[in-house]
């Protein structure tokens, strides 16, 4: 385990030197295009600065209106048939809008009922098994500039279902009920 802790700590520090060791042997002006990079980064984040203030109201008004918790009881009765745990609800429907308002739920789930417990191991493999649909799609389809985007919304929710089953599967046979 040691091993693994060592590769780890060394993993980003050893990615960096690596693409400035490239970058050197290519002959190009590394800092530059660091600089560049960062005023792109700083571009791109101020025209989707607008959208994230509008998904993080969004996201409040859904937590302290009180809606999710409604939706979530709407869908309890199906989500007890099929053995889905109840107190995940929240947070799965949150995970599709925000993923730090997804991490806050999460929190509050380790606080409740601990990280080692059934209900804490499902929402670690869950967070990390899936997106933040509604989060990726407005703020890197507006900045690309996609407006007709078919199919793509239904696959990626698709997609997050089937992440949130193979969550619950993995986990039952990893750790048990």
């Amino acid at each position: 385990m040691n091993i693994v802790l060592f590769i780890s700590d060394l993993m980003i520090p050893l990615t960096i030197v690596i693409i400035v060791a490239y970058g050197l042997l290519k002959k190009s002006n590394v800092y530059d295009s660091f600089l560049d990079g960062a005023m792109d980064g700083m571009k791109i984040t101020f025209n989707i600065l607008p959208t994230l203030v509008g998904l993080m109201v969004a996201v409040g008004v859904l937590r302290a209106s009180g809606t999710l918790d409604i939706l979530a009881g709407f869908l309890a009765p199906v989500t007890r048939l099929i053995g889905f745990p109840e107190e995940a609800l929240p947070l799965t429907l949150m995970r599709l809008v925000s993923s730090s308002a997804a991490t806050g739920l999460q929190l509050d789930v380790y606080a409740n009922y601990g990280p080692d417990s059934f209900i804490g191991r499902f929402v670690s493999v869950m967070m990390s098994s899936t997106e933040t649909v509604f989060y990726t799609f407005s703020v890197y389809f507006l900045h690309v500039g996609i407006t007709k985007t078919r199919y793509t919304l239904s696959g990626a929710i698709f997609a997050n279902i089937v992440s949130i089953a193979a969550s619950l599967i993995v986990t039952i046979l990893v750790f048990g009920r």
